[in-house]
């Protein structure tokens, strides 16, 4: 009876204007909890995984999902509005079940030998570097363990005089077919072959030095070029330097993540630089030259009387080098801090108490008690 079922989209647990693709994948998910050969002998997954697959059927075809939207379950009932419910038409239901069983049974519909020529993988390794060598680049050297042909077997991974045989298991296809019985008939699942792994190839009788690899490892030397801009993170690709490929397939590529070491006064934001600069306190209020540090080197940043602490200064060009143009550089922004002094002398004092009383600002000489004369006055207490 209509009134006994749940609804289509809450069984599903979508929303009434879900898309297609949340319809799909909502089903798939409880298709692969639920599935009866995921649960041998579970009733009640057997029971949801029936009620999910008719709500699917229903939603997953727009006339059938406008009829259920107007009228409800009775819209696919004997004598409702559409006439009674079925199975036909399921869209895309042999993709949905392809996925399923190959996440089931560790197979996968969209799996395929692939006997021609495969490319290598990559391999990734890391390199340290200065900060001015981010900034302007440098040449460094790798040693790396890489494989290479072996030269006994040619790359074959056979012994001197014998070859690989045709796999038995999948007769050279690289591939195996499973059949599985399921709720709606039989599946096909194709599996890469498991004895010969993908390559059609049986080797009996292994090469002694590679022992049926074909690759040989050695060390090797690697020359690395670091471009000027690079930042802390960013790869390098050397092609050619990887895995080697399979049936003839060219190497991977080498991959060299740059790891930049921290700057004791600089800090980087994308090509621009940032620092800050001491300023003495005498060429804040009188203006002057202030030495600043860059990449570059020092250079002298005339300042106005009267600049105070945390003044930004911009220094154009001064920044880091793009790594698409070394000649268009980032801008070097500076923070000037007024260095106060700690240690006077006399005649330091008596100026400073001159110009204070010229301005007007009146100071109050604050007097300490020596230790000695603390000492006292707690013991004639």
């Amino acid at each position: 009876m209509a009134e006994n079922k749940r609804d289509y989209y809450e069984v599903l647990g979508i929303g009434k204007g879900a898309s297609d693709d949340e319809i799909k994948k909502a089903y798939r998910q409880l298709a692969k909890k639920y599935h009866p050969d995921a649960n041998p002998g579970d009733k009640e997954a057997e029971a949801k995984f029936k009620e999910a697959s008719e709500a699917y059927a229903i939603l997953s075809d727009p006339e059938k999902r406008r009829q259920y939207d107007q009228f409800g379950h009775s819209a696919f009932e004997q004598g409702g509005g559409a006439g009674g419910f079925d199975f036909t038409n399921m869209g895309d239901m042999g993709d949905i079940f392809g996925d399923i069983f190959g996440d089931l049974f560790g197979g996968g519909r969209s799996r395929r030998a692939n006997n021609g020529p495969m490319k290598g993988s990559n391999l990734r390794t890391t390199i340290r570097i200065t900060f001015e060598e981010a900034c302007f680049g440098t040449e460094k050297e790798l040693e790396l363990n890489l494989k290479d042909e072996c030269g006994t077997c040619h790359g074959t991974g056979a012994k001197p005089g014998s070859s690989a045989e045709t796999c038995s298991k999948c007769g050279g296809r690289g591939q195996v077919t499973y059949t599985q019985q399921s709720l709606f008939g039989m599946v096909r699942n194709v599996q890469t072959c498991p004895d010969c792994r993908g390559t059609g190839k049986i080797i009996k009788e292994k090469c002694p030095d590679c022992y049926g690899s074909g690759y040989i490892s050695r060390k090797k030397k690697i020359q690395v070029s670091v471009p000027a801009g690079i930042d802390d993170g960013q790869s390098i690709r050397i092609r050619g330097k990887g895995e080697p490929g399979s049936n003839g397939g060219e190497r991977g590529d080498l991959l060299v993540e740059v790891a930049v070491s921290r700057h004791p006064i600089f800090q980087r934001q994308d090509y621009d630089i940032y620092s800050t600069a001491p300023m003495s306190f005498t060429t804040a209020a009188l203006g002057g030259d202030v030495r600043i540090s860059t990449i570059d080197g020092d250079v002298l940043y005339t300042v106005k009387p009267g600049t105070q602490t945390d003044t930004k200064v911009r220094l154009r060009g001064k920044g880091v080098p793009t790594l698409r143009n070394k000649d268009v550089r980032g801008d070097h922004y500076v923070t000037l801090i007024v260095q106060v002094p700690t240690k006077l002398n006399g005649e330091q004092k008596e100026l400073l108490e001159k110009f204070a009383n010229s301005i007007g600002d009146k100071h109050e000489e604050t007097t300490t008690e020596t230790g000695k004369e603390k000492k006292k006055r707690f013991w004639e207490k």
